[in-house]
């Protein structure tokens, strides 16, 4: 045979492993093998694995014998080159593995997680004298049941090695490999009825009519909605949706089936579309701007000119949203796609309530309280050249949809902590990801928020990126009064209900009377943030992790909120038998108890995680408050972003210092960030707003910031801080973490890795040093923390550090060993 006809294929496979892996492509898979395809590949000596071809080529390997595809499972690339460019620079920059990426952005339903399955090929002719006896007992064992496992056909035979033998069954033509995937896409099918051809005749209809009436009422009222809804005869005998007519006929299925049974009704199936359908109900062009807006949006435009990203900074209530439609209108009459970015999944409600007057159903929604069939169906439609869907919502996951021709990334909240990956690795983050995503397809990106990120607003006034500023609200509304709230003097006057000063009652009700609405936050969910004994000072603790257990009283239960772990509330402190447990700190679930106690008849709902585990959760607690079936509802973080209600007259911020407190270089810009932010939920329409602060330390300079908005003086002074003490934006950090069960072990690891990372590494090394939870799921953990100047490529320092950590990988004490490196942590 001519080698240089011979093809391979390098692939991705779903593990956390470096690099690509060469396979052959058989004779037959040639034509049909190309980049961005999944092929089913073996993978070590028992692993079938469904991978992702990113190249084929006819260079041969030098060093190993590749083994073959074992078969195809797209007809056509579900990843496309530009993407691959794209995974390429999250995993140099991020410092991750190409499967991590992989299993990071496909959705579950293309996954390639999975398990082959073998089944007799369809020409196979079962001549048992031409089998050998291994053969003849799986071809029987398929007889019996069609589909076996790889290792169902091991236990079969009675050995572990069974590949190369299924090898040349497969290649004997007795058996085929079928990929089973462990979500495999399977289209969305609905019935539907229409009138057979016989009864389209009225002679023939009118006595069936009179007939039914006697006899089957029911199957009668079945007919009477399918003509009502089809119009016929004056319209046509078209298909109607069997549910359709059980829901309006009040008939069963089976009441309708006895239709089809006589010849009235022919039943069928078709295959249907999950996406939502959305209607437009007025055109981009309907949207009015102010002068304040339109000047911003001629200025965006002309930054767009010379300079790939701009930030808009404008007050909460400023009106960015109607920016952003225009802006959205516009990149869609060009016919390119927009990518709107938020960071959650419970702020897309909102926002998909608006756009959807104005988009219709050129707009997509991408997240994971969506079903696997869902997502997948939107990632093929994404993947079209003409595809319907080219405006798409979600949060950072959304970025890894195949886009064909992307023209503009709206970056909204771009500020907010929850566009970080945290776990599992690729740990990247979207807003500095989204820049990258936007130069491959040649588009432009918006930066949108009230508090930007220290970063973005450094890039912002270097000249780097373009700058907008919008500094009134929309309407000409004043921003909401903020009054801080000295709880030490609450204390000393014996003026605190509970947890709420006589300020925040006062306010609340006077709201309340004027039927206006509240928002309270409070950054703890649960109803007590743990329990103590009063004798000897005891704590009930996690015993899978190093911290506190919280109370939740709904299901009267100690929770740990980093593991799940759950017990029972003891009865007495097992470390002295004392039955003086008290609770300590105060959570949503408190607040809520509480205030309706304080305020009977008060209507407050609960915005926290635990009350949106739900796909349709979050949207009820919304619309019930957007209704005004709510008059308070109290949360964490969830409340603080982007929600926009009318009747909003007073926001309370329960303990402001919980916020300050965090062991954290960015503490007080977060603190500022979500001040703000929930201050901004106020007075947004029709009336002045009120934000009252509760705090025991209100000499606090933030709060000084907070009240007057001052947040280019409140940067300034974050930003000379920072660069005193080498922190981005002026440096750049990378964050290593060793994880282990036995501390000891652990211990060894990092004292080994530091000497490791001071010969590798030239830039300061900070570390080992234990965090703030130092043991996790019963991790033990240890951390280093290295700092690079902002104007060095931070390239040399990540090789280093790879390094030193193979170094310390391939010591056989520490082989169990698992470190974890992240880029621009926090």
């Amino acid at each position: 045979m001519d080698e240089s006809f011979v093809r391979f294929a390098d692939v991705m496979v779903p593990l956390p492993v470096p690099g690509l892996f060469t396979y052959r492509i058989p004779r037959e898979l040639e034509e049909a093998v190309k980049p961005g395809c999944r092929v089913v590949v073996q993978f070590g000596k028992r692993k079938i694995l469904a991978a992702l071809v990113k190249e084929v080529h006819n260079r041969i390997p030098q060093l190993i014998a590749p083994k073959y595809i074992m078969g195809i499972l797209d007809e056509q690339a579900v990843v496309n080159p530009a993407q691959f460019e794209f995974w390429d620079w999250i995993a140099a920059y991020y410092v991750c593995h190409p499967g991590e990426i992989m299993a990071a952005a496909l959705p579950s339903a293309l996954r390639l997680n999975s398990e082959a399955r073998i089944m007799l090929h369809p020409e196979f002719v079962d001549d048992k004298d031409s089998l050998s006896d291994n053969e003849y007992l799986i071809t029987e064992a398929l007889h019996a049941q069609p589909r076996l496992t790889v290792d169902e056909v091991s236990k079969i035979v009675g050995f572990k090695k069974v590949m190369p033998l299924l090898k040349t069954m497969i290649e004997k033509r007795q058996l085929i490999m079928e990929e089973e995937l462990e979500q495999r896409e399977i289209p969305k099918k609905k019935a539907f009825v229409r009138l057979s051809q016989e009864f389209q005749d009225e002679e023939k209809l009118r006595p069936l009519m009179d007939q039914l009436a006697k006899r089957a009422y029911k199957q009668l009222e079945a007919l009477m909605v399918y003509l009502r809804e089809t119009r016929f005869p004056a319209g046509e005998a078209s298909e109607v949706e069997l549910s359709k007519i059980t829901e309006a006929s009040g008939a069963s299925i089976a009441q309708v089936k006895a239709l089809a049974d006589k010849g009235v009704f022919v039943l069928g199936q078709k295959i249907v579309s999950r996406l939502e359908q959305f209607q437009s109900t007025s055109a981009a062009s309907n949207v009015i701007l102010s002068e304040a807006q339109q000047i911003a949006f001629e200025k965006i435009k002309q930054h767009f000119q010379a300079k790939e990203v701009t930030l808009l900074h404008g007050v909460t209530s400023s009106g960015k949203t109607e920016i952003y439609i225009k802006l959205i209108d516009e990149v869609l009459s060009q016919g390119r796609q927009v990518l709107y970015l938020l960071p959650e999944i419970a702020l897309t409600t909102q926002i998909i309530q608006r756009l959807r007057q104005y988009f219709g159903d050129r707009m997509g929604v991408y997240h994971s309280r969506y079903s696997t069939g869902e997502r997948a169906e939107l990632w093929r439609e994404v993947l079209k050249t003409d595809g319907k869907r080219q405006l798409i919502i979600g949060p950072r996951s959304a970025m890894f949809l195949p886009y064909v021709n992307l023209g503009l990334i709206i970056v909204d909240e771009e500020h907010d902590a929850s566009y970080k990956q945290q776990e599992p690795a690729p740990r990247y983050h979207a807003r500095d990801a989204a820049v990258i995503l936007a130069k491959l397809y040649n588009a432009k990106v918006l930066l949108g928020s009230a508090t930007p990120s220290l970063e973005s607003w450094y890039n912002a006034g270097s000249g780097r990126y373009g700058l907008v500023q919008l500094s009134e609200r929309y309407g000409g509304f004043n921003l909401p009064q903020t009054i801080i709230v000295n709880m030490r003097e609450e204390q000393r006057r014996k003026t605190l209900r509970s947890h709420f000063s006589s300020v925040l009652m006062e306010k609340l009700q006077q709201t309340l009377s004027g039927k206006q609405q509240a928002i309270l936050f409070q950054n703890r969910r649960g109803f007590s943030l743990r329990i103590e004994c009063s004798q000897c000072n005891w704590i009930p603790e996690c015993r899978n992790c190093d911290v506190s257990l919280v109370y939740h009283k709904k299901q009267n239960m100690l929770r740990c909120h980093y593991c799940g772990y759950a017990r029972e509330v003891p009865e007495q402190c097992p470390e002295c038998n004392s039955t003086g447990l008290q609770m300590q700190g105060f959570g949503t679930e408190k607040v809520e108890e509480e205030l309706g106690l304080m305020l009977p008849g008060l209507r407050i709902a609960r915005l926290d995680l635990d009350t949106t585990r739900t796909r349709q959760a979050f949207q009820q607690i919304l619309d019930d408050f957007g209704q005004g079936k709510t008059d308070v509802l109290t949360g964490t973080q969830m409340v603080t972003k982007g929600l926009d209600f009318d009747r909003v007259n007073l926001v309370g911020i329960l303990s402001a210092d919980n916020l300050l407190s965090y062991p954290d270089f960015r503490a007080f810009e977060r603190s500022f960030q979500l001040m703000a932010q929930v201050s901004g939920r106020a007075g947004r329409k029709n009336s002045e707003g009120w934000v009252v602060i509760q705090t025991f330390r209100p000499k606090h300079e933030i709060f000084r910031y907070v009240v007057y908005n001052a947040y280019e003086e409140f940067a300034d002074q974050q930003l000379a801080q920072r660069k005193q003490h080498n922190y981005p934006p002026y440096f750049r950090l990378i964050e290593l973490r060793l994880l282990h069960r036995d501390a000891n072990t652990l211990n060894e690891a990092a004292y080994a890795l530091n000497d490791e990372l001071r010969k590798k590494v030239k830039y300061q090394v900070l570390g080992p040093e234990y965090p703030v939870v130092s043991r996790i799921r019963n991790l033990y953990i240890k951390q280093f923390l290295i700092k690079i100047p902002r104007n060095v490529s931070p390239k040399e320092t990540k090789q280093g550090i790879t390094s030193a950590v193979s170094v310390i990988m391939k010591l056989p004490n520490f082989k169990q060993i698992r470190i974890q490196i992240d880029v621009d942590p926090y």
